[in-house]
């Protein structure tokens, strides 16, 4: 029996019965024993050896909510995410509208009205002037508005008599002309005329996204449908090609978008089909708009805005409806829901299919679970039901959380709420809306602060975590919403040798030292796929 045998290391296996280790051995990728340096040494003694050089240990993290693709091919994209002012976002598309091949169209992503002095949200005659014939569509942070421009409106063949399609909505002018603004479900009108990225693009984008995800200790992902037009089938086609020529060095559960639900049921397909690199996830199902673009479905109006409950993408018939297809089917479900209304709803959908969920075995999840009524806080632990949630998103909408939501923003984000009342807690980015990187992550959940904003007080400090409870959140956690705890999530025998190795005790530093936590190599299967120079192994 030939394997790899990792000695000399500060091993946390986030295994109650073991929980620290010096050294494990792999073999085919998965662990075969974990240890002292000296008895593994002398039982797999054939073993190719690697030093650790005293270096802390712990499994991988799981980004369990991200759009890998999208991620990837924003980087080449027009970035307005740290553009300030609507005047410099305009600027910076003015640039790419001025470089433009004929006929290309120009897509940007990450801006933030909430951000801008303007307060305002975006139309057509802010980019028009800057970018002519060119059209032009740009997503905005939470990738759930889309900002065109009058070519682009033109392209798509939307005017005054175009209808808001169910669940979206067409902002306009005083005239009825469409305004340039593309709520929700609205924004398919607009990807009907862009064109469609090509295979070798969204490839490009996977490859792209691997390697930061590499360097950020990240060994598995969550991979979502969204936004983009291209991340169903197109994307999961492309996994399967990397897959098929062994470039596909990321263990990846992809979800299936509701509108495929129908034609992957005929397939033959259902949650857990594939392998040890590629596997098929649960349904996504879209309940209501985000806290940003103020279509989040709330139960009261949003503060100021007198009204406004948002928009329900899927009222709570229509997700009754979707779960029990779905559970029928042999799918799971992940429901993304922001608003307390919207996370009422799917709570009411998994309710109303408890029994056949628990004999299906699915173990069903809401995504972000941004805020809740209190009333509805223990039901996600009852119900089995997995919070999904991206740290991240907690300090970067505390303001607006606070300006929109209120003393409702109390329940928004709870964490430390959501574990007491037995929830299992799995952790992610929603890359490309904000940064893939685990430590900032981390870093939100344990303080609920801003790391720019040291002396500010944290945010409803009752709801924080300890950075064990937050570090499983990335792996134990993940682990069990992908039905994966048997093979993933902690470092014992017969599960995968996927751990990073890290400059320093993340599980032992002090919360404001986290974020100089740096990732030396990341090893998958038994395979370094990454390394530092400080990495001598």
């Amino acid at each position: 029996m030939n394997g790899t045998l990792f000695t000399n290391g500060h091993i946390h296996t986030l295994d109650s019965d073991q929980p620290r280790a010096e050294a494990l051995a792999a073999v085919d990728g998965r662990i075969v024993a974990t240890g002292s340096s000296a008895e593994l040494a002398s039982t797999y003694s054939n073993f190719v050896r690697v030093d650790l050089g005293g270096r802390p240990v712990c499994p991988g993290f799981t980004d369990s909510h991200i759009h890998l693709a999208s991620y990837g091919i924003s980087l080449r994209r027009v970035e307005l995410r740290d553009a300030r002012t609507l005047s410099e976002a305009v600027l910076r598309v003015g640039v790419a509208a001025r470089r433009a091949k004929p006929g290309e169209w120009i897509r940007g992503r990450g801006w933030d009205k909430n951000l801008w002095p303007e307060d305002r949200f975006p139309t057509k005659t802010d980019l028009d002037p800057a970018t002519g014939d060119v059209p032009v569509v740009l997503m905005s942070k939470d990738g759930h508005l889309a900002w065109v421009n009058s070519a682009a409106l033109r392209q798509a063949g939307i005017d005054t008599r175009t209808p808001d399609p169910a669940g979206g909505e067409i902002t306009r002018d005083r005239r009825g002309e469409p305004a340039g603004l593309l709520k929700e479900e609205a924004k398919g009108l607009i990807w009907k005329a862009v064109p469609a990225e090509g295979p070798e693009t969204i490839e490009a984008g996977i490859r792209e996204a691997m390697a930061v995800m590499h360097r950020f200790g990240i060994v598995a992902v969550h991979s979502f449908v969204g936004t983009d037009a291209f991340e169903g089938a197109a994307t999961f086609a492309a996994y399967q090609r990397l897959a098929a020529s062994g470039e596909l060095r990321l263990r990846v559960w992809m979800t299936v978008p509701e509108d495929n639900l129908d034609a992957a049921t005929r397939s033959g397909l259902r949650t857990g089909f594939g392998d040890d690199w590629l596997r098929v996830g649960p349904v996504k199902i879209f309940a209501d708009g985000t806290l940003g673009s103020q279509t989040a479905r709330m139960i009261e109006p949003f503060e100021g805005q007198p009204g406004n409950t948002g928009i329900a993408i899927r009222a709570r018939d229509q997700l009754i409806d979707l779960v029990g297809r779905a559970v029928d089917a042999g799918f799971w479900c992940a429901i993304h829901a922001i608003g307390d209304q919207a996370n009422r709803w799917a709570l009411d959908a998994f309710e109303a299919h408890y029994e056949a969920s628990q004999r299906a075995g699915a173990r069903h999840r809401i995504e972000h679970v941004q805020i809740l009524h209190p009333d509805d806080l223990p039901r996600l632990g009852q119900l089995g039901v997995t919070a999904s949630m991206q740290p991240v998103h907690c300090t970067s909408d505390r303001d607006i959380a606070d300006r929109y939501w209120g003393r409702r923003s109390r329940y928004g984000y709870a964490w430390r709420s959501l574990l007491r009342t037995g929830a299992v807690l799995a952790f992610g980015s929603d890359a490309p809306v904000e940064t893939p990187d685990p430590f900032q992550g981390l870093y939100a959940a344990v303080t609920r602060m801003r790391p720019e904003e040291p002396d500010a007080p944290p945010w409803y400090p009752e709801e924080t975590l300890s950075i064990r409870e937050a570090v499983e959140a990335y792996s134990v956690g993940a682990a069990a919403a992908a039905g994966r705890d048997a093979v993933s999530g902690s470092l014992t025998r017969g599960k995968y040798a996927d751990f990073v190795v890290l400059n320093q005790d993340l599980l032992a530093v002090p919360a404001e030292d986290i974020l100089q936590t740096r990732v030396l190599a990341t090893v998958i299967g038994g395979e370094v796929v990454f390394r530092t120079p400080e990495f001598t192994g």
